[in-house]
């Protein structure tokens, strides 16, 4: 008998919550760390032993055999983790006894060798440190391997140099914070507010198809995404997936993930199908950055195990499927003090809210300004194949604000005060049994990359399958910039007031070329943008190297993010992970061109040729004609393709041999793409010709189909 629940019966079971530390921990070790959670103080190593005890308890009474610190390294998405279990040598008896001290709490040694460190430390240099993030709830991880204790952590090398997406985030958090209560104490200096949390919603969208198809295809397995396949007869030209019935085999896995997430205190809400067929979506409720980004690495780990579980595959790839959209993450970003004033709250007269006004304007500032690093931190090797499609942001960065706020600019900048407001109107649809009510000031466009939609910026450009440590990050850090240089000009102001409002003037006059309300898929606004003189940064490999701009080392520097050594190692980073990515695509497309498809096209042009000659022996006046136009067309193909592996195996061997970790990784993006390209469009055609029981791999109509 299937076993019932409510939400609130499971929600946060695995979690070592506030309400698990107060019940289990001393009160005074309860408040201390509570200080530690705060920022306030040092956890002491008496405390951190009681805390630890008391984890372990927790964690073994629910069957926990393990703990981990888990992590994010630079060059994957999913958290990383080295399990130890709560073993100690047996007493004199021979009786086991667990322990979790507070030093292996606060810190472990994963080895740090295998991790890329972008050149700052030689391969035999083994040590790497993760310490523990205070400020993000510990929780049990269950599955076929067991249950185990998981401890968010942060990881550095030996000599302190951030290895990881974690550290800088929290700095970022921290700087945001500190500058932001400038404004705040600034605009209401009575104010009772301490600090300014970043808080966030990811959007999480993702395929699911049928695991053993997933499994027949080299491709999905190796790359994620599909390097062959003709496009189905049906598509999603109808716009009958988007928000329809969920299939009952997908209701079941959705239902399962429901609940793994929630007993992790992960506040999933929404679910509905996605535009594609095959694809759907799921967002949480907001949480403070940090907790945020923990949460949707658990996320993208459990629903692939849920899918798994169930008989599905699910991909987080960008654009698994060529011709369908692609896959990203919505990114809802937003600021609140801890007295719960949330700084992008226009409230009911927005023309009067001048906190309001300055955080936007300081916040067009900063993305205008770093349009190039915000574009950086939503890049991936997936997102490539997804940005500036006609179901994205494009690449170019810009603001939506919406017929009321850029009402509202248009008169600041022009007039230096507001006199009227646009106000939303009553909607009646007519309909005497449907209640009227009143309906939003401004419509949304879907078409921006980074659009206000009502109390929050959604920044529409990350990708399904990356981590939103460094959207986050380099969100934070640049409007922190934005904050400071906006005090800076107050304080030092007699009248700060008069400050405030001219300093809000200013910034939105001079940056007001990012706003930007209209249709961002048109090729008029690609025009517009340059004329403009805003950056069109198209490709990962191009963005790559606004990480070590003067300006870029500036702006992370000053709040103490990243220093040059921290920048240049990830730029590194993320060149040789290009680079490594589209070699394992190229390589992969070469073996299954050689060994899968080519070989069953050479069947079937044999069949063919077998055909004819059986025919005309029957009776020499049959028409055979269409067997030997197949049978040309096919071999053409077949020619085609042979040719395009030959120029894809040249062009991969350049690029392999190229030294340079940025010369490799254009070579990659210049030479082999291209060159995949052109393999993959005989492939697809020679799809169409070829007997279904003979074509060796699952179509496009096979997978997105199947429910």
């Amino acid at each position: 008998m299937e076993e019932k629940y409510t939400i609130s019966d499971i929600f946060g079971e695995n979690v070592f919550s506030d309400k698990v530390m107060q019940e289990r921990l001393p009160k005074k070790v309860y408040k201390n760390l509570k200080k530690t959670m705060a920022g306030l103080q040092e956890l002491s190593m008496g405390d951190a032993d009681v805390i630890a005890k008391a984890m372990k308890d927790w964690a073994e009474e629910k069957g926990a055999t393990h703990y981990t610190h888990i992590f994010q390294p630079l060059i994957v998405s999913l958290a990383a983790e080295k399990h130890d279990a709560f073993v100690t040598n047996p007493d004199e008896s021979g009786n086991m006894i667990t322990q979790l001290s507070g030093k292996a709490l606060i810190m472990q040694e994963p080895d740090a060798s295998s991790f890329p460190s972008g050149g700052t430390r030689d391969t035999c240099a083994a040590r790497g440190y993760t310490f523990w993030d205070v400020t993000s709830p510990v929780y049990i991880k269950t599955g076929k391997i067991g249950a185990v204790l998981c401890i968010p952590a942060v990881f550095c090398s030996y000599t302190g140099i951030t290895l990881d997406k974690k550290a800088p985030l929290l700095r970022s958090i921290e700087a945001v914070s500190k500058e932001a209560m400038r404004i705040v104490k600034l605009v209401d200096p009575e104010t009772e507010a301490t600090k300014v949390g970043a808080s966030v919603g990811p959007e999480q969208e993702y395929f699911v198809i049928d695991r053993d198809k997933y499994l027949a295809r080299k491709d999905l397995v190796f790359t994620g995404r599909t390097l062959f396949g003709a496009a189905p007869c049906k598509g999603q030209e109808l716009d009958d997936q988007y928000f329809g019935v969920i299939p009952e085999k997908v209701g079941e896995f959705m239902k399962d993930l429901n609940t793994e997430c929630w007993k992790l205190g992960i506040t999933v809400t929404t679910q509905h199908n996605e535009v594609a067929p095959g694809q759907h979506e799921l967002a949480p409720i907001y949480s403070e950055a940090n907790i945020a980004v923990d949460n949707n690495l658990a996320v993208m780990e459990i629903v692939k195990k849920v899918a798994e579980r169930h008989g599905l595959a699910c991909l987080l790839h960008e654009k698994p499927f060529a011709g369908v959209n692609g896959s990203g993450k919505h990114n809802n970003w937003s600021l609140a003090t801890d007295t719960g004033v949330n700084l992008l709250d226009p409230g009911d007269n927005p023309a009067e809210n001048k906190l309001f006004l300055l955080t936007l304007a300081c916040i067009v500032k900063g993305v205008d300004t770093h349009a190039d690093l915000l574009r950086q931190s939503a890049s991936d090797v997936g997102n490539d194949h997804r940005l500036g499609a006609q179901e994205a942001p494009p690449a170019i960065i810009s603001i939506f604000l919406g017929d009321q706020l850029e009402d509202i600019v248009k008169q600041i900048i022009e007039k230096g005060k507001v006199d009227s407001v646009i106000e939303g109107s009553r909607l009646d649809l007519g309909i005497s049994t449907v209640t009227p009510m009143k309906k939003d000031a401004t419509d949304r466009n879907r078409t921006s990359p980074f659009a206000f939609t009502g109390n929050k910026f959604e920044f529409r450009m990350v990708g399904s399958n990356d981590s939103i440590s460094a959207p986050n990050t380099t969100l934070n850090a640049i409007v922190a910039e934005a904050f400071s240089d906006a005090a800076d000009e107050i304080e030092a102001a007699s009248d700060k007031a008069a400050a405030i409002d001219a300093v809000t003037r200013k910034y939105l006059t001079e940056h007001q070329r990012v706003i930007f309300n209209g249709n961002g898929y048109s090729d008029e606004w690609v025009a517009e943008a340059e004329k403009r003189g805003l950056p069109n940064i198209k490709s990962m490999v191009d963005a790559t190297e606004t990480l070590t701009t003067d300006k870029a080392i500036e702006l992370f520097g000053k709040f103490g993010i990243m220093n040059e050594t921290e920048l240049k190692l990830r730029e590194e980073v993320l060149y040789e992970t290009y680079a490594k990515v589209i070699n394992i695509e190229a390589q992969t497309m070469i073996d299954m061109a050689q060994t899968e498809i080519l070989p069953a096209v050479m069947a079937y042009a044999t069949n063919l040729a077998a055909s004819v000659n059986e025919i005309q022996a029957a009776c020499e006046d049959a028409d055979v004609s269409y067997e030997t136009d197949t049978l040309k067309e096919t071999s053409a193909l077949l020619a085609e393709a042979k040719k395009a592996v030959a120029a894809l195996k040249d062009a991969r061997q350049k690029a392999a041999s190229q030294e340079c970790p940025k010369c490799s990784a254009h070579s990659y993006h210049d030479d082999v793409m291209p060159a995949m390209t052109a393999l993959r469009a005989p492939v697809d055609k020679l799809e169409t010709i070829v007997d279904k029981d003979i074509w060796p791999i699952p179509t496009y109509a096979d997978m997105l189909f199947e429910f």
